[in-house]
């Protein structure tokens, strides 16, 4: 897969931004650098690119802004880098659509194991297309208040209209809508979708929780899907 695979890193610093190709060249990817976020958006047009490590902090438009201009065409992964560690500057980060954040100095290892994390997900969430018509009846289908999850195409709809959703979102509906009944926690939520040790999970998964429910349009709905069960975690009813 690596070496199909073509990563877009946007950062206004040449030195971090030749630091993390060589890191992700010798791990087989292809790279493709911009040093601000009008060229990072002509070169998503120009090649066609699995994953965007984008930096918040540049001049003109900033990587919040670009990470939401994504957003508007693409649910390739997206992960910031951003020299602030302050937790309201990450949710800004993942309420604008991105995957995941690490903060500067970051050690060019985790990143490059983050990468590859997202890029698995990204792989299952966009498999290649089957020669076999997939049955509406599959059993990756989950039916749930009005909401059905197929799991081998990754289409979501609810009430007959069909939804885009990224492939953590997704994860997370699918984890929720499969256990019905079941209050999950975060660190639990995190754990299960991530696959990875608690690390900041409550503030990442409330946030991708929150995205969600606006894609659900939960609230122009009185039978919300998704059940808040305060100081427990979160659910979805039968």
């Amino acid at each position: 897969m690596a070496t199909e695979t073509t990563i877009l890193v946007v950062d206004d610093e040449k030195e971090i931004a030749d630091l993390v190709e060589i890191y992700l060249v010798s791990d087989g990817y292809q790279v493709v650098k911009a040093n601000d976020a009008e060229e990072g958006l002509r070169l998503l047009n120009e090649y066609e690119v699995q994953l965007v490590l984008l930096d918040i902090m540049m001049p003109g438009m900033d990587g919040l802004e670009m990470c939401a201009k994504i957003r508007e065409t693409r649910n390739i992964p997206i992960i910031m880098l951003s020299a602030k560690s302050a937790d309201i500057d990450k949710i800004k980060g993942l309420g604008t659509g991105a995957d995941d954040y690490v903060t500067k100095p970051f050690n060019p290892l985790e990143l490059t194991a983050r990468v590859k994390s997202q890029l698995r997900r990204y792989t299952q969430f966009n498999p290649r297309s089957s020669e076999e018509e997939v049955s509406p009846k599959k059993k990756g289908e989950i039916s749930v208040r009005g909401l059905i999850i197929n799991r081998d195409n990754h289409k979501v709809s609810v009430d007959g209209k069909e939804i885009r959703l990224t492939p953590i979102e997704f994860d997370i509906l699918y984890l929720l809508a499969s256990n019905t009944g079941r209050v999950f926690s975060t660190d639990e939520i995190f754990q299960n979708v991530w696959n990875e040790r608690v690390y900041e999970a409550t503030n990442t998964v409330m946030v991708h929780i929150r995205r969600l429910r606006g894609k659900l349009k939960e609230d122009s709905r009185e039978d919300k899907i998704i059940t808040t069960v305060w100081g427990v975690g979160y659910k979805i009813e039968k």
